[in-house]
């Protein structure tokens, strides 16, 4: 009796957004959903610009060109945020 391999497809599908979250459809179906609150370039773009994205890194990434902002699914999958900015003084 055979076993059926499942493969996982972490490249991006699909990029949405409410007031609140990011949510990213894979292509092997499954969803991310993040506050936009880690990640602020996100947080603080307008609609217009959060809607320009593009996939990078052989479609494991996301780019957003206008806010030189880039997120990996691999990273979201981790629940990492954007690091902190470093304050210079």
């Amino acid at each position: 009796m055979g076993i059926l391999a499942i493969r996982a497809d972490e490249r991006v599908k699909d990029v949405r957004f409410t007031d609140e979250t990011i949510s990213v459809d894979l292509m092997d179906g499954r969803t991310i959903t993040v506050p936009l609150v880690w990640y602020p370039r996100l947080l603080n773009a307008t609609l217009e610009q959060r809607l320009k994205w593009e996939t990078c890194g052989g479609g494991y990434g996301i780019h957003w060109e206008d806010i030189d902002e880039d997120l990996s699914t691999e990273g979201m999958l981790r629940g990492a945020p954007a690091p902190k900015a470093k304050v210079v003084s």
